[in-house]
């Protein structure tokens, strides 16, 4: 516990609320016996927590964009893979309790369990310190400069500037396709193909079929200015 809270920068008072934080639904159900809660509960609040203190900080650093361009960025920013970046940073995953099945599956790496336990630690400081601590933290691990050029990345819509590279010649035929799936069904990495006229012009991954095709838009935008 002290690991994680020299990580987290913050001293519980009531280290009840880390210790819930990291109790995942797993490990609460083999201990029923003892009326353990899991962190479901703190996940949903810091879900809350987390959203008004992403939306505060853009609506003070971007003045002048509209809110469907706020809503956006929000998304990207609080996105799961954006939290499971963060707990892999805190490393997070060492300080779960998980059910012995959970466990074997590989819990303790998997993206959606770490992004969830995010949410509860974000709750739990809330709740043990109130909104300026939770926002300090979220702020330190998540608000950064360098977070908002990934976010900014990640907007970007690599299969529609395709489209409209590709449409300045005409009859162009784009399509993609998945050429591969890897990793167990909890876990898996999508490999796509897009193809110009038949020919292979890009190829990309990702952990849905969606961002593997954006991906693979990308490396065949670059293929294809360059």
């Amino acid at each position: 516990m002290e690991g994680l809270e020299q990580k987290l920068n913050y001293t519980f008072r009531d280290r009840a609320l880390l210790s819930e934080a990291l109790n995942h639904s797993s490990y609460a159900n083999e201990h029923r016996s003892t009326h353990m809660n899991s962190n479901e509960r703190l996940e949903f609040l810091g879900d809350a927590v987390l959203g008004f203190v992403s939306a505060e900080f853009l609506f003070e650093q971007h003045p002048d964009l509209p809110e469907g361009d706020l809503t956006r960025i929000r998304a990207a920013l609080v996105c799961e893979e954006s939290l499971h970046e963060v707990a892999q940073k805190l490393d997070l995953g060492r300080y779960l309790k998980l059910g012995r099945g959970e466990e074997a599956g590989g819990g303790r790496t998997r993206t959606s369990i770490l992004a969830d336990a995010t949410e509860a630690v974000f709750a739990a400081v809330y709740l043990d310190g109130g909104i300026e601590a939770a926002s300090a933290l979220i702020h330190r691990v998540l608000l950064d400069a360098e977070k908002e050029e990934v976010v900014e990345e990640r907007r970007k819509d690599y299969k529609t500037a395709l489209q409209e590279l590709v449409q300045r010649q005409a009859n162009q035929d784009l399509s993609y396709r998945m050429a591969d799936e890897q990793g167990p069904d909890h876990d898996k990495t999508f490999v796509a193909e897009v193809l110009l006229n038949g020919n292979l012009i890009g190829t990309g991954s990702g952990h849905s079929k969606k961002e593997a095709e954006q991906s693979a838009a990308c490396a065949a935008l670059d293929a294809l200015q360059k």
